[in-house]
C-alpha cells in the first residue's frame, strides 16, 4: 500500500513540476503588433520605444505589421491571442473606439477582450488646402465651403480614420457639404491634395509637414490645444474661431483580457521608462508626435470615454465602414 502511495506521490509531483518551472515573465521575445504598414504614426512609435522596452525587460520587443480591414485584422488576432504578455496590440484611437460603432459584425470588444498596458502619444491633426482654394484663414474656408455646398472634397488615411470621422464632426459643427474621398493610407491621400485633385484635407504633422514645406498645400489650423514647434505660424482651431475643434490620434499599447497583472505591470513600466528617455522624446518631437505616458487604469477611462463621444459622432454621420 505504501508502495502505490509512493508511486502516487512521485506522478502527482511529475505533473507538477512543469507549472512550477514556469519561468517568470518575460523569457522570450515580445511582439508588438502595429495594425497599418511600416510608417506613419503608429509605426513609427512602436518603433521609437521597442529598443528601450527590449533592455528594460531582457528581451527582444519586436514589430509585427499586420495591416487591413481598418486594424481589425490585428485587433481580431491579438484578441485571440494566449493571455501571456508576449502578444501586445500598438492600439489607434479611431479603430479601438471607432469601430465597434463603424462594423455591423465585429469579431473583436474593446473593452471585453483587451486590457490597457498604457498610452504612448498623441498626434494632432493639421486641416490644409491646396493653394488653388481662395482661403487663407480657417473662417474662408468655412465661408467659402458654405457658399459653395456640394463642390469640395476633402480627402483622408482611410473610411473610419481619425481624420475622417473629425472632418465628419467638423462638417457637423458648422454645416457644411463637403464629399469624403478615402484613400489607403495618409501618402496616396497628401499626394492627390497636393496634386489640386482634391481640395481640403486633415492629417497628421509626418504627413502633411513636407508638402507644407515645399508649398503644396496651405495649412490652415491645427486641430489641438496649443501650436505645433514644426509649424510656430499655423493658429489652432480655437485661435481661428473654432474652438470646438480639437482632434488628435492616440497610441496606446492593449494585452489580451486575462494577461496577468504581473506581466502587464512589467510592459507597463518598460513603457514608461521608454517615454522618458531623451532619445524618444528627440525622435518624437522630430516626428511632430506628442509623448504622452498613460498608465493602465486612466487608459481605460479615456478609452470608455471615447468610445461613447466619437459613436454619437460616427452615428450622426451614419459612417459606415462594412
Amino acid at each position: 500500500m505504501l508502495h502505490k502511495f509512493c508511486a502516487l506521490a512521485l506522478c502527482m509531483a511529475a505533473y507538477a513540476a512543469p507549472a512550477l518551472a514556469q519561468p517568470a515573465f518575460p523569457s522570450k521575445p515580445v511582439t508588438l503588433v502595429v495594425p497599418v504598414p511600416p510608417a506613419g504614426i503608429l509605426d513609427t512609435v512602436a518603433r521609437m520605444v521597442a529598443p528601450s522596452m527590449s533592455q528594460t525587460l531582457g528581451q527582444q520587443v519586436m514589430i509585427e505589421n499586420k495591416s487591413g480591414a481598418g486594424g481589425n485584422i490585428a485587433a481580431t488576432a491579438v484578441s485571440r491571442a494566449a493571455p501571456d504578455g508576449y502578444t501586445v496590440l500598438v492600439g489607434y484611437s479611431m479603430f479601438h473606439v471607432g469601430n465597434p460603432s463603424m462594423y455591423t459584425n465585429l469579431a473583436w470588444d474593446p473593452i471585453r477582450d483587451f486590457v490597457p498596458v498604457g498610452m504612448l502619444a498623441v498626434a494632432p491633426h493639421v486641416l490644409a488646402v491646396h493653394p488653388s482654394v481662395p482661403a487663407k484663414t480657417l473662417r474662408e474656408f468655412v465661408d467659402y465651403a458654405k457658399a459653395n455646398p456640394g463642390k469640395l472634397n476633402y480627402a483622408t488615411s482611410g473610411n473610419g480614420s481619425v481624420p475622417h470621422v473629425g472632418v465628419e464632426l467638423f462638417k457637423q459643427q458648422n454645416r457644411l457639404d463637403i464629399s469624403h474621398v478615402p484613400y489607403r493610407g495618409a501618402g496616396p491621400a497628401m499626394l492627390d491634395v497636393a496634386a489640386g485633385n482634391v481640395q481640403m484635407t486633415v492629417a497628421t504633422p509626418p504627413s502633411i509637414l513636407g508638402f507644407v514645406q515645399n508649398g503644396k498645400v496651405r495649412p490652415l489650423a491645427v486641430a489641438a490645444k496649443n501650436r505645433l514647434a514644426q509649424m510656430p505660424d499655423v493658429p489652432t482651431a480655437a485661435e481661428a474661431g473654432f474652438p470646438g475643434f480639437e482632434l488628435e490620434a492616440w497610441v496606446a499599447l492593449f494585452a489580451p483580457a486575462n494577461t496577468p497583472p504581473a506581466a502587464v505591470a512589467k510592459l507597463t513600466d518598460a513603457l514608461k521608462i521608454a517615454l522618458e528617455s531623451p532619445q524618444v522624446r528627440k525622435s518624437a518631437e522630430t516626428a511632430g508626435v506628442e509623448i504622452r505616458y498613460m498608465p493602465p487604469k486612466e487608459l481605460d477611462s479615456v478609452v470608455r470615454k471615447d468610445i461613447e463621444y466619437w459613436s454619437k459622432v460616427i452615428k450622426t454621420a451614419n459612417i459606415r465602414a462594412d
